[in-house]
């Protein structure tokens, strides 16, 4: 199907709010609550997108205009959009091949994809597909051998960008999840197979994809290793709270782009600037892991002031259309990420879920900078309406 812009996506499914109905129905319970979900009562993850939406912007329609372009460079890297696939981990329990079916798509409309250490396809996988062009995320290791190994096969692949999580320093208490019992992989209780059975496509695709695993983990797993020591093996593995040291020495180790994802106050932003990042991802992961935070873009919009004119500032949790994208980089943003609305979308239409997600915000993003008089992305904050 074609929009009036001749840019690509499905009209049945105009909204992240239809996508959303539509993957309800596709998948498991556990895979949707899993994908769905936020923290404790889930009051971060809806401020953040409402946060959002608070932002106003001014139009100038007796403006001479020519035409929108939405093409940006970010690290030094041209991208075709402002906006990238961030990662989650899990993709292939939520759909079969997810992380390749994205990594794709971002790939072939040149907006970067970014891989999680926990996906369910390896970092050699998607370098295949992408050519070498799709970041890394890095969970920290708490062995430094396996750091470095992660560290040289992302090397290796081509990755031009290495981002460090810091927001995870504890597990989210997500009771969507613990309600449903999740696990990888899914427990096959009553409840469960009756959820799978229900899903029959997602079952089948399933079937003959495999069980999805944490394909970039499988070298240092115990070789049969037993399901029910998994979860005790991934906290043995990780050493989740980040610090300076541990981001010097992987400074030194690196020798590409390396920015730190999940930066939500001076204080971290100050660190980053010191140990020589080239950038930071404002970003409270989505409402997952700290109900009491605040909002990513109300934590963006103080950065902005101190920051903006240092380093690359980028951020994620809450984007759900092109509107705002044109919202979070009036108010300083240079690049977006959108986590659970690629994967909505792909869970509501499979293997097309990555196309269709990347032509809605084109289409989205382009109406919104006709409508403002607005033809380049970084003349996005002479709009902004400020109190």
């Amino acid at each position: 199907m074609r929009y009036a812009t001749n840019i690509k996506f499905n009209t049945n499914y105009p909204t992240v709010d239809e996508l959303i109905k539509k993957a309800r129905r596709r998948i498991p319970s556990f895979a949707f609550e899993y994908l769905d979900g936020g923290c404790n009562e889930e009051v971060n993850k809806a401020k953040n997108t409402i946060a959002i939406q608070e932002i106003e912007l001014s139009p100038r329609y007796l403006r001479k205009f020519t035409a929108a372009d939405l093409s940006t460079e970010i690290l030094g890297i041209p991208y075709k959009a402002p906006f990238g696939v961030a990662p989650l981990g899990l993709q292939g329990l939520i759909w079969p091949n997810a992380s390749e079916i994205l990594a794709k798509a971002a790939f072939e409309n040149q907006i970067p994809f970014v891989l999680s250490t926990v996906a369910t396809s390896s970092i050699e996988r998607i370098s295949e597909i992408t050519e070498g062009k799709a970041w890394f995320q890095l969970y920290h290791p708490a062995d430094s051998r396996i750091r470095d190994d992660l560290i040289s096969r992302a090397e290796q692949a081509g990755c031009p960008v290495l981002v460090l999580l810091c927001d995870t320093p504890s597990y989210g208490f997500r009771p969507r999840e613990i309600k449903v019992g999740l696990s990888m992989p899914p427990k096959m209780n009553p409840r469960n197979i009756v959820q799978i059975l229900g899903r029959p496509n997602w079952a089948l695709r399933t079937l003959q994809t495999g069980i999805p695993n944490f394909a970039n983990l499988e070298p240092y797993m115990p070789k049969k290793l037993n399901l029910s020591r998994l979860a005790a093996f991934m906290n043995e593995v990780f050493d989740k709270r980040m610090n300076y040291d541990k981001i010097a020495a992987i400074r030194d180790r690196w020798k590409g782009k390396l920015i730190l994802k999940g930066v939500a106050n001076e204080e971290d932003a100050e660190m980053a600037m010191q140990l020589g990042l080239d950038g930071i991802v404002v970003s409270n992961h989505g409402g997952r892991q700290l109900d009491a935070g605040e909002a990513s873009v109300k934590s963006l919009k103080r950065l902005v002031e101190n920051y903006g004119s240092k380093t690359t500032l980028m951020v994620d949790s809450g984007l759900r259309s092109g509107p705002d994208i044109a919202r979070v980089m009036a108010a300083g943003a240079q690049f977006t990420f959108f986590g659970r609305a690629f994967m909505y979308s792909v869970a509501a239409l499979g293997a097309a879920g990555g196309e269709h997600m990347i032509g809605l915000l084109e289409a989205q993003l382009k109406q919104t900078m006709e409508q403002l008089g607005c033809e380049r992305i970084e003349d996005f904050p002479a709009h902004l309406i400020t109190e």
